[in-house]
């Protein structure tokens, strides 16, 4: 969603490398286009004013001055400030300390409240939490039917006394939503959830019927926190309806949906700024699991390219699998062989992590690379599962027995052509060799070496080791080489001196053998 934001940003930081000192007109040209990225990103004007107005007045100020590098400390700067409008710091539910904390979903139509429902649900369930949905949007058709079935996804009960509009009858059902939402919390108390989840009714836009229901749901359940949930792809609107919101329901934290759309993000970043209420959770995606816990330091760092890394070493925590990791440790520090069976494996750990690109794009400096991640095909990990799981066990182990008709073999098996396994065998070949050289301490091709470890490559201008003088072919002629090799050894041994590293132990010592200055004898014990 913020690419297009992110490429401007990037660009202008571009121009202040190198620059040891920057003048008030480097600054200035630097914050106008700052202000013009976020103008063209749908961000509030009145957001983008103060942005502006508190990076240049620190840009100029002795913060940057005394800097040893002016352009990565104008970066440092709008990344706080970026946080800062992001709401500052993380923002977690409040629980409540008796009874069910009681968590109230409003906003508008379409916003996707009743899919958030579930994310959030099961993002608790998985917290060790017991949820339980309370369908109260008795006004779109199928809403409830929708909300049970996304209940039944996230494996939560959903409490659904009345049906609800349904797509035959559009009429205004005789249901009581406040009363549904009140007989929804004293079944949680008398189920024992400890958390309830009420999804509320929306419109299409801000009415005073909408936000009148809204506001008698909340007085009749108290809830401990009120989630407004907007969506990251209405632009400027996104402002005045966070607004109206927080003057109808007081709404005590934002949740963004939508936020792997291509629209522009303006409103992830006015909304908070506007409201002076938290961003509290992000939808990414689709699927259920495309839910997480909004952090605003994360979200400005891969705004501006620095990538999220903590995000994506928290996805691998809790989809690797621990017993495996073990596993591959103890045969890389054995210097076992790498084989497709392991491949294979550790194909599907990546796999349980979620999408490539998105992970990819947590990496520094994506932005870079991004057309090629874009044309990144998922599916190709599914041809190369499959061509994998096309080979007999014996071949995972053994790939140097696959010749033509095996391959023939397992392109047919896989259903792709023979090139893609040759292509295969090729990459796994070279991952194979530097899995072996890493094994065996020599460090990543290319690499410095690590302490402790050898060294990935010859430094530029260092003077390679001798290379040994290869051993004949010839049986006999190896046999007198081996020979001259152990007596030139022994002729050496027994040149070598016996004694300390620095000093001779036993047997006399002449001075005069040495080339020393006249009457420097004497320091040595030799003369008087």
């Amino acid at each position: 969603m913020f690419n297009s934001l992110s490429d401007r940003l990037t660009a202008t930081f571009k121009n202040l490398r190198g620059k040891g000192r920057l003048t008030e007109a480097d600054v200035d040209a630097t914050v106008r286009e700052i202000r013009r990225a976020l103008l063209d990103a749908d961000v509030a004007v009145s957001v983008v004013r103060e942005f502006t107005g508190r990076v240049r007045e620190r840009a100029l100020g002795a913060e940057v001055a005394a800097a040893l590098n002016p352009g990565q400390q104008i970066v440092k700067i709008v990344n706080e400030e970026l946080v800062e409008i992001l709401g500052g710091e993380t923002r977690r539910i409040r629980l409540a300390k008796t009874g069910p904390t009681i968590i109230m979903l409003a906003g508008l139509q379409g916003a996707g409240k009743t899919t958030l429902a579930g994310k959030l649900s099961k993002y608790l369930k998985a917290q060790g939490h017991s949820p339980m949905l309370v369908a109260c949007d008795l006004q779109r058709p199928n809403a409830v039917t929708q909300l049970q079935v996304v209940g039944q996804r996230a494996g939560v009960p959903v409490f659904a006394p009345h049906p609800g509009a349904t797509s035959t009858e559009l009429d205004h059902p005789a249901g009581d939503p406040v009363a549904v939402a009140r007989a929804g919390v004293e079944e949680a108390r008398r189920t024992l959830h400890d958390v309830v989840i009420v999804d509320t009714a929306g419109r299409t836009g801000v009415d005073a019927e909408m936000m009148e229901q809204a506001r008698q749901i909340r007085r009749a359940i108290v809830p401990n926190e009120v989630l407004f949930v907007v969506d990251a792809m209405i632009g400027q609107d996104a402002v005045n309806t966070a607004m109206a919101f927080d003057e109808g329901v007081n709404f005590t934290g934002i949740v963004l949906s939508k936020l792997d759309g291509d629209a522009r993000g303006g409103a992830a970043l006015s909304v908070s700024s506007v409201t002076g209420k938290p961003v509290m959770f992000a939808s990414t995606g689709e699927g259920l699991d495309d839910f997480e816990l909004f952090h605003p330091d994360r979200m400005a760092s891969r705004i501006l390219d620095l990538g999220d890394v903590l995000t994506l070493i928290e996805q691998a925590e809790k989809s690797w699998d621990k017993d495996e990791a073990a596993r591959m440790a103890k045969k890389f520090a054995d210097q076992e062989d790498f084989t497709l069976e392991d491949f294979l494996s550790q194909m599907q750990q990546i796999r349980n992590m979620g999408s490539m690109k998105k992970m990819l794009m947590m990496m520094p400096g994506a932005q870079n690379i991004r057309q090629q991640l874009e044309q990144f095909d998922e599916r190709e990990i599914d041809r190369v599962e499959a061509i994998v799981r096309s080979m007999t066990p014996h071949e995972r182990v053994a790939p140097k027995i696959i010749n033509g008709s095996r391959r023939a073999r397992i392109a047919r098996g896989s259903g792709v052509h023979v090139s893609e396994v040759n292509g295969l065998l090729e990459r796994f070949a070279q991952a194979q060799k530097m899995m072996k050289k890493m094994a065996a301490g020599g460090g990543m091709p290319g690499m410095p070496g690590m302490p402790g470890m050898g060294g990935g490559g010859a430094r530029k201008g260092a003077k390679s080791a001798p290379k040994k003088k290869a051993r004949s072919g010839n049986p006999a002629k190896a046999a007198q080489e081996l020979k001259d090799a152990q007596a030139r050894r022994a002729e050496g041994a027994k040149a070598l001196p016996t004694g300390a590293a620095f000093g001779q132990q036993g047997g006399d010592f002449d001075p005069s053998q040495l080339n020393l200055p006249k009457g420097f004898d004497k320091f040595l014990g030799g003369g008087k």
